[in-house]
């Protein structure tokens, strides 16, 4: 998750023109693509990453007048935080109202992803929304993701590697805003619900300006929409990710985007999760903007497990 330039102070506007770069894939040939590699996490890529990254690619080989409307991942494997990443695209369908595009992120010879994506042009239709955006106390009202972060280093620094503690506190590109504690300084059992508010800490590029631009704020809310989904699965189980009590990874991964919507605004993400069960959890999630529109919807499945107890 970290998209931090080599400054050790970066100003926010450096933050975000560093998570563009990191979204922004190069083009090898007509179909291939290598996203950048991103450096100075733990170890491994931020699966956000890899589905941000796959879906521009799967972009770039769409018209702009088509804008992807669902995606659908599958994790194989992590992927390594240091080598490049290289994506594979595959044109499946050219309709006259849909495409549909079949993408294989690799790291050397291994598959790390598969991604299916479908883009539409735009049309006019029936309009309905059953789903309502719920009483969210407002993002200026809640405390600051990095206040709360160095709450957690109080917390729990005496049993954080000095690593960790740096990955923790360092300034990140998008800033959460949560209604509940951290997903990972869960204490105690609770319902299986959560409310955060996402956005990028600077401007990105206007959406009325060019339609690549639109593309860009979609690829941002697929990168964000991986933050805080796995954790919701946790929250019924008293057990907390920060007291390594629990080991987790994504193992899919759907976004359906209903309406275009501004990344660097505010947006309201309400994960649930229905189920877990056999070493998984079901996570759902509902992004809405401000206005209450019901701008992207989520699901997610996940490995989960309680870690087993060290034996002298």
């Amino acid at each position: 998750m970290n998209t931090v330039p080599t400054d050790e102070n970066p100003s926010n506007e450096q933050l975000v023109a560093g998570l563009t770069a990191l979204l922004t894939v190069t083009r090898d040939a007509e179909n291939s693509f290598t996203g950048k590699p991103q450096p100075g996490g733990m170890g491994r890529v931020f699966g956000g990453q890899v589905i941000a990254q796959a879906l521009q690619a799967a972009q770039a080989t769409v018209g702009e007048d088509r804008a992807a409307h669902s995606l659908h991942a599958y994790f194989l494997r992590g992927g390594e935080e240091g080598p490049a990443i290289h994506y594979q695209t595959a044109r499946d369908l050219d309709g006259r109202s849909f495409a549909n595009r079949r993408v294989v992120a690799t790291q050397g010879d291994a598959p790390i992803l598969n991604l299916t994506a479908s883009f539409q042009r735009p049309e006019d239709g029936m309009t309905h929304q059953a789903a309502a955006m719920s009483d969210a106390v407002p993002p200026e009202d809640l405390q600051p993701d990095m206040e709360q972060r160095a709450k957690l280093v109080d917390q729990f620094g005496g049993k954080m590697s000095e690593a960790q503690r740096r990955l923790v506190l360092r300034p990140r590109p998008i800033e959460m805003r949560t209604m509940d504690k951290l997903h990972w300084m869960n204490s105690e059992p609770k319902a299986p619900v959560a409310h955060s508010w996402f956005r990028t800490v600077a401007p990105l590029p206007d959406i009325s300006a060019n339609p690549a631009n639109a593309a860009l704020h979609r690829a941002v809310i697929a990168y964000a929409s991986d933050y805080t989904l796995l954790g919701t699965a946790a929250l019924p189980h008293g057990l907390s990710w920060m007291r390594g009590e629990l080991v987790g990874a994504s193992l899919d991964h759907a976004i359906w985007f209903h309406r275009p919507a501004r990344a660097d605004e505010w947006l309201l993400y309400v994960t649930e999760s229905p189920w877990s069960g056999s070493g998984r959890g079901f996570n759902r999630g509902s992004i809405f903007d401000r206005e209450g529109h019901l701008v992207a919807s989520v699901a997610q499945e996940g490995m989960m497990r309680k870690r087993k107890a060290k034996t002298d």
